[in-house]
């Protein structure tokens, strides 16, 4: 082999290998639950900092942003109750949802009209309109059903945290606050759900009222099935700790059960990629010579045709 081939082989293999080695080290301190923490702990005291001087009159202007108080889902309509599961709750998220809606249609349908023609291109229009009208739907739905796994996934830890802060003496209303600030970094989702809670018994809803607008918003079983056991437990006036204690066994137990049920699926999943993915390749690899040599010995010049094989 040529040396000069050589080193510019081995050069760009080092540069490839460098940069690889760069982006993977970005992205595995990125998703760091320490460095997260950090980074959260101090924004918090960015914010605290920030709150104070404005408070102590240094500087004009509100010291914080107006706390935001959800909606009950009852006085919601079906598409802002969709929008609130799929975790997008500002005041203007059904506009920007429709907004998105018009413009994908007309861009998207208004396209082939331009490249093609208003003769030809009036089917492509048509079709690609109703696709544009239906992706933000599926975008929508694809967005819930991952919160809700995440939210179900996130529920024992959280029953978890419930439980320690029940037993070191905290009231219910202060461990869900006490929680959902634990449980910011490794099940955001959930945190913020259990942070609206707070927020609505805090603006004079009843609990009870916000925890039903928590299984109404979230609308997954266990957190309907947790929501019952603590209306119950405030009802009859039995330990919330042990009934928590039990429900959280429960969940754990789910949770396991989906994560062997999702790991018996990926032989079944994995058949697809191996057949139009890894077995072409694997015949191309394993039959091709023998029939390149079919080819060679029964074409023209084989010796099928009388001639000698090359």
């Amino acid at each position: 082999m040529d040396i000069n081939l050589a080193v510019t082989l081995t050069a760009v293999f080092a540069t490839v290998a460098l940069v690889a080695w760069t982006i993977g080290q970005s992205i595995v301190a990125g998703s760091s639950p320490t460095r997260r923490r950090l980074a959260a702990l101090s924004r918090s005291t960015d914010t605290t900092t920030a709150d104070t001087v404005a408070n102590s009159g240094l500087f004009a202007g509100p010291a914080r942003k107006a706390t935001f108080v959800p909606m009950s889902p009852k006085s919601m309509g079906l598409l802002q109750r969709r929008l609130t599961t799929a975790g997008f709750l500002h005041p203007r998220a059904v506009e920007l949802y429709v907004l998105s809606q018009l413009v994908l249609v007309v861009v998207l349908g208004g396209l082939p009209l331009l490249l093609i023609g208003r003769s030809r291109g009036l089917f492509p229009a048509l079709i690609l309109a109703v696709l544009a009208y239906m992706a933000p739907g599926l975008v929508l739905d694809r967005k819930i059903a991952k919160r809700k796994r995440l939210i179900e996934n996130g529920l024992p830890d959280a029953l978890d945290m419930l439980i320690v802060s029940l037993e070191a003496g905290l009231g219910l209303d202060q461990a869900i606050l006490k929680s959902a600030e634990e449980l910011v970094i490794a099940h955001p989702e959930l945190a913020e759900e259990m942070r609206l809670i707070n927020i609505e018994s805090r603006a004079g809803k009843p609990r009870i009222e916000a925890l039903k607008n928590f299984a109404a918003r979230t609308k997954v079983d266990d957190v309907r099935a947790l929501v019952a056991m603590l209306v119950q437990t405030d009802r009859f006036g039995t330990s919330v700790a042990q009934a928590l204690r039990t429900h959280a066994e429960v969940s754990r137990t789910k949770r396991r059960q989906r994560a062997e049920e999702r790991a018996a699926k990926i032989g079944v999943k994995l058949v697809f990629p191996l057949v139009f993915c890894l077995f072409p390749a694997f015949f191309v690899v394993t039959i091709g010579p023998a029939i390149i040599k079919f080819v060679h010995a029964f074409g023209s010049g084989g010796f099928a045709a009388g001639g000698n094989l090359p």
